[in-house]
């Protein structure tokens, strides 16, 4: 990358910088925005009242009419509305068509950690709040929009297409303590189970109490985990007997919970196949599946929490589907949708055993089931070696240290020493390394100087190789450690946003570890592309140490750079392109490669006092005048040089 390239990019990056700051709207033409957005909604909220004043007049109207003509409504007229509107849920819901209208009646189940309201219509869970959690704006946390939630089952039944979500429950206490409770609490080691039936009709008026279907809800005082048993009683005759499974309609509008949406990390659907790996939709853009095969679970997640159907058996199979809707509800997240097939037989009681599993997306508690959960978290399971670095090194240590009640941001700088006097061994080997090449620096520009043409630059090589293996020097000795020091450098980047204990956790001026920090935002909306709206200062202060480590490596290592002068432009680019990319990213993971940069400036700083050059000078010039045995690998080249007819010693081809 030669000069002119480089300014090309900074005038190119220049340029739309100055493009974004001259387009973005003055502060004059945001303020008569406003003030018409304003005048709209006051317009709206008038005609909304004027609608609703002119409905309260023909209210009163019609009344006062009633009163003065003395007219009492005709009995028979409203009981043949009643029969009519029986008759039409008795033709279109047969046996259910009692439980097609009713009250909406909601009933809460509350443990320790949860609080969850389950509808009478549909017997179904429409809101799940985590009492010990909050959003990133200090509302309480619920986990899915309870007004556009859907969980019904669908099935045929005497000919007739029922779905459950649209019929109303009867509730059912299996515990005599909490009879007739529309709230039930439970804690500690206890726990309680209640039901939601669906009764079929016994005539017009009445219902048929063994024949139902019924949601069996069971809570305990401390778990995530409800058991949620599906139980079908006295149904034969009912669906249709060629049913083999039924489908399981669940949607939910996702709220947003946090201050960034990760884009490694968004929210979407994971599911489990059965006796196979985790997979997972889309995280940016909306995505569809039809799975075939057996599930074990499915997951509608976010970034730190989620929401899991769990099978005791399996699931026959699923569609699956993330979107995104153009919602004015500025809570609204993303939209998810499933349809499950779930396995049914004809018997005298037909039991699904499921569970819900509403909770933290936290390694520890995740792993606990023993289901792959845990898998939901993005810890490099694409690669063993980033996965098995942040599951048997990473995560325990940070529990470990989580025990002390230390500030997080204390617990990351252990968490890096630890790290780095692990790594040393790498660390000393590469400075080793790059030092024997500085030293012989000398000899390196006296053979540069030999052959100082072009086409001389394979003779230059070799004669640069040749000086290297006399002297015992390795050129690639300090590649090795740098590769292994690769999979830890970025099993830390998928570690620190994805890890649940920096949520909220504050330090020094970052609110949030697994956010942004920013310490200075830009006005008026103004935004620079590929940067942001604001300042991460975490993220800045890394960029500035990189490019300081940057320069100390090129120094260290100047012949080499000489030899590949683009090389040398780019590794001053690569940290430029991370202050962009970081700049949105977790906080926690800045500081802690801020924290690895200082931390290796003072190792290569005790490095560089421990190792004499003038003494490895001396001791790798005496090298080079001792002979160096030729290795059979070596010997067998120049063996097949030799018998295709080329001279090893002369550089030239025999013909």
């Amino acid at each position: 990358m030669d000069k002119n390239t480089v300014w090309g990019l900074i005038i190119i990056f220049a340029v739309l910088i100055i493009y974004s700051y001259w387009m973005s709207p003055s502060k004059e033409m945001l303020e008569k925005q406003k003030r018409i957005q304003d005048s709209l909604v006051i317009v709206q909220q008038k005609a909304d009242s004027i609608a609703k004043i002119q409905e309260v007049i023909k209210a009163k109207e019609k009344a006062q009419k009633i009163l003065s003509e003395k007219i009492i409504p005709n009995k028979d007229i409203l009981s043949a509305d009643t029969k009519q509107i029986k008759a039409n849920n008795r033709d279109k819901l047969g046996v259910f068509a009692n439980s097609g209208s009713g009250v909406n009646k909601t009933y809460t189940l509350e443990n320790d950690l949860m609080k969850i309201k389950i509808s009478s219509k549909g017997g179904k869970i429409i809101s799940v709040r985590l009492k010990k959690y909050q959003t990133f704006d200090s509302l309480p946390l619920q986990l899915f929009d309870p007004d556009s939630s859907k969980f019904g089952f669908e099935f045929f039944a005497n000919n007739r297409y029922i779905n459950t979500n649209e019929l109303y429950f009867k509730p059912y206490y299996y515990n005599t303590n909490s009879q007739a409770k529309d709230s039930i609490k439970v804690s500690g080691t206890d726990s309680i189970s209640f039901a939601m039936r669906l009764y079929t009709d016994a005539s017009d008026t009445s219902y048929n109490l063994n024949k139902y279907i019924e949601f069996l809800y069971t809570i305990r005082g401390d778990d995530y985990m409800i058991d949620y048993k599906v139980n079908f009683k006295g149904m034969q005759g009912i669906i249709s007997s060629n049913t083999d499974y039924i489908n399981l309609i669940w949607s939910a509008n996702l709220q947003k919970q946090e201050k960034t949406i990760s884009k490694y990390d968004g929210p979407t659907i994971y599911y489990k196949y059965f006796h196979n790996d985790v997979k997972y939709l889309s995280e940016t853009k909306d995505d569809k599946k039809s799975l075939k095969t057996r599930l074990r679970w499915i997951s509608f997640k976010q970034q730190f929490f989620s929401s899991t159907l769990i099978t005791d058996n399996n699931f026959v199979n699923a569609d699956v589907n993330v979107f995104t809707e153009h919602k004015h509800n500025n809570r609204y997240l993303r939209s998810m949708k499933a349809l499950i097939g779930v396995p049914y037989t004809l018997s005298g009681v037909q039991k699904i055993p499921m569970h819900f599993y509403f909770g933290p997306n936290k390694y520890k508690t995740l792993r606990h089931y023993n289901i792959g959960l845990e898998r939901q978290i993005p810890l490099g399971w694409s690669f063993f070696l980033m996965a098995w670095i942040n599951r048997f090194a990473v995560i325990p240590i940070f529990n470990f240290l989580e025990g002390f009640n230390l500030n997080y941001g204390i617990i990351i700088l252990i968490l890096t020493i630890l790290l780095k006097l692990f790594l040393f061994p790498i660390t000393y080997k590469t400075y080793s390394s790059s030092a024997k090449m500085r030293v012989l620096k000398p000899e390196i520009d006296e053979i540069s100087k030999k052959y100082p043409k072009k086409e001389d630059m394979m003779k230059k090589q070799q004669a640069t190789m040749a000086l290297y293996k006399r002297a015992g020097v390795n050129p690639m000795a300090g590649c090795l450690p740098m590769l292994l020091q690769f999979p830890i450098l970025i099993a830390m980047f998928r570690f620190f946003p994805a890890s649940f204990e920096l949520r909220q956790q504050s330090f020094l001026w970052a609110t949030d570890l697994s956010s942004y920090d920013s310490i200075w935002n830009f006005p008026n909306g103004f935004s620079i592309p590929f940067y942001g709206d604001h300042v991460s200062l975490f993220t800045l202060l890394m960029t500035i140490s990189t490019i300081f480590y940057t320069k100390i490596n090129n120094d260290m290592m100047g012949s080499s750079s000489n030899q590949m002068p683009g090389m040398k432009t780019m590794s001053y680019l690569m940290p430029i392109m991370f202050l962009g990319i970081f700049n949105n990213y977790s906080a926690g993971l800045s500081y802690y490669y801020l924290l690895a940069n200082i931390i290796t400036f003072a190792q290569m700083y005790f490095i560089r006092k421990y190792i004499d050059e003038d003494k490895l000078r001396k001791k790798l010039l005496s090298n080079k005048n001792k002979n160096v045995k030729k290795s059979g690998f070596q010997k067998r080249l120049e063996l097949m040089a030799k018998q295709k007819g080329y001279n090893p010693k002369t550089g030239k081809r025999r013909y």
